[in-house]
Parts: C-alpha cells; structure tokens; sequence
C-alpha cells in the first residue's frame, strides 16, 4: 500500500493548486481517502475528507467553499483543488487512507496509511 502526494508549490495568496494522492496497492472502492496538513510549529489538522463507495465528501470548516476533494477511480487517484489560497494556507499537505471518514477522520484517528507530504506556500 502506497500513497503518493504531489502538486505543492508556491503560489501568490488568491491564486490556486490542485495536490493530487495517488494511491496502489488498494482500490479507492473501499477506501476512504483523508487530506490533512500541518504548518510550521502548528500541530497537523484534517483539511477534507471523500468517503469510500458513494464518495461522499467532508470539509473542516476553514476548506469550505475553497477547497474540493474529488477522485478518478479508473486512476486510483484523490485531488484536492484549493482555491483563494491565504498565506495561512502555507502547510505540508499530507493524504492518508482509512476505512471510512465517520466524525473523527479530523484528528486522524482511523488512518492506516500516510503518504509522504507535498509542501504548498502561498506567499507574495
């Protein structure tokens, strides 16, 4: 099982990247798929969420309305485009794999894989 994140980079604040998380040695069909991130001295935080099955989709508040999670099956690969990037976006962004999202896929618990993270700077 493996989980490779890209598609960091610096970008101006407003502007916009897609990271992307592709996934082997499992099928995205039964498996939930978690974005998270953590800043410079700042503890790591869920970002989004897209279940197994239907695909369903969750957010923590501060990625509503900027932030989409999506999947391609046929590629085995999760995206999360973010838009109207902050400067407070600047993370290490980092997908994980789990069973399900459920209510507490935020803090990480229920996360069996981790890829390695894709560093996002949003600066001028």
């Amino acid at each position: 099982v493996q989980l490779q994140a890209s598609g960091g980079g610096l970008v101006q604040p407003g502007g916009s990247l897609r990271l992307s998380c592709v996934a082997s040695g499992f099928t995205l069909d039964y498996s939930a798929i978690a974005w998270f991130r953590q800043a410079p001295g700042k503890q790591r935080e869920g970002v989004s969420c897209i279940s197994r099955g239907d695909g369903g989709t969750y957010y923590i508040d501060f990625a509503k309305g900027r932030f989409t999670i999506s999947r391609d099956k046929a590629n085995n690969t999760v995206y999360l485009q973010m838009n109207s990037l902050k400067p407070e976006d600047t993370a290490v962004y980092y997908c994980a794999k789990s069973n399900r999202c459920g209510s507490t896929w935020p803090v990480g618990y229920g996360m069996d894989y981790w890829g390695k993270g894709t560093l996002v700077t949003v600066s001028s």
